[in-house]
């Protein structure tokens, strides 16, 4: 498996993998939401996605295309969550071992999804030791196959079958899309919707929401390099919380990224909020960037414009999901006190 930068032809030959296997995720309008932002907004629900996430697309992909003999050794990946409930989904469903290496603050709705498929769990304190680090430490002594979250071809063609998908919708609506726009963590779902995009709508825009002290995709932009995140900041966003952009996927990204936007925890709950009252869909706050940095102007567009969002994940404790009522009564009535 030596492919480097996927191409469009590697997405459609992981979109036939994923045939049969992956759901095709509706996408949603909503007439509240458009009245909002001043757009014509249509959002792609991977929420309804297999393990409530995109991720599942990237880790089927990358799994299925394994040999026998990788197959055999198992696998193990490094995640907060999302990643690792789609690989040990589709581990399972193909009949491999997997580990998965999970910092202790992974949320815990995330670590009983992952645990429900049969995986093992490693963790690890994320201020004290590198994720990275630990599961290539176990690939070496356990012989495993490691599966990246993001920075891999097959990941990225996997991811991509969100874009096609969502392209092709769209065609059949008769919707033609100024932009689109995606959380963005490590890039991998991003880099896939260029590769979709570039090649079935080559005039849609594409612009990313990533959190706000994770803004290590806006400072590379314009660098024209991989910046790092060399801080441990806290923030509700953990799906997103990468050290850097991927090196496979910033190949990608930086030539087709219109801008990328930062996005605030405050700003991310209240669209979780808006999201549930207005159509019942439960984001995490990952999931909700894309979306909030629409609803807070940060996405600049002409009035009416097709926009397409990308709902990306809601796998959310309760708890977290409180903070998102307690968001939109604070930006209603003003802080308590």
């Amino acid at each position: 498996m030596k492919l480097e930068i996927p191409t469009y032809v590697d997405l459609l030959q992981a979109t036939a993998r994923l045939e049969g296997h992956a759901l095709k995720t509706p996408v949603l309008q909503n007439q509240k939401l458009n009245a909002i932002c001043g757009y014509n907004l249509f959002l792609k629900n991977e929420t309804a996605q297999k393990t409530g996430t995109f991720k599942y697309r990237g880790a089927y992909s990358r799994l299925s295309a394994m040999t026998t003999d990788e197959r055999d050794r198992g696998v193990v990946a490094f995640s907060s969550g999302n990643h690792a409930q789609g690989v040990a989904l589709a581990a399972k469903e193909l009949g491999i071992s997997a580990t998965i290496v999970m910092p202790t603050t992974a949320p815990k709705k995330k670590k009983q999804g992952t645990l429900s498929h049969g995986a093992k769990i490693v963790e690890y304190d994320p201020l004290r030791k590198d994720r990275e680090v630990i599961a290539h430490d176990i690939s070496r002594t356990e012989n495993r196959i490691v599966v990246p979250s993001y920075d891999d071809p097959y990941i990225v063609s996997g991811q991509g079958s969100c874009g096609l998908e969502f392209a092709n919708q769209c065609a059949d609506m008769g919707v033609d899309l100024d932009a689109v726009i995606t959380p963005i963590g490590g890039g991998g779902l991003c880099a896939g919707l260029t590769l979709s995009f570039r090649e079935l709508s080559p005039r849609t825009k594409i612009y990313g929401a990533e959190p706000y002290h994770y803004d290590d995709h806006v400072r590379s932009l314009k660098s024209g390099r991989r910046e790092i995140n060399k801080h441990h900041i806290p923030s509700l966003c953990d799906a997103l919380l990468s050290p850097s952009p991927g090196r496979i996927t910033f190949a990608i990204n930086k030539h087709s990224l219109d801008a990328v936007f930062p996005v605030l925890d405050d700003e991310a709950l209240l669209t979780m909020a808006v999201m549930h009252e207005n159509t019942g869909v439960v984001l995490e706050p990952g999931g909700a960037t894309a979306l909030a940095a629409v609803l807070s102007s940060q996405l600049k567009a002409e009035k009416g414009a097709n926009i397409g969002v990308i709902l990306s994940g809601g796998n959310v404790d309760p708890k977290v999901f409180a903070l998102a009522d307690q968001a939109k009564a604070e930006f209603l009535v003003g802080p308590a006190g």
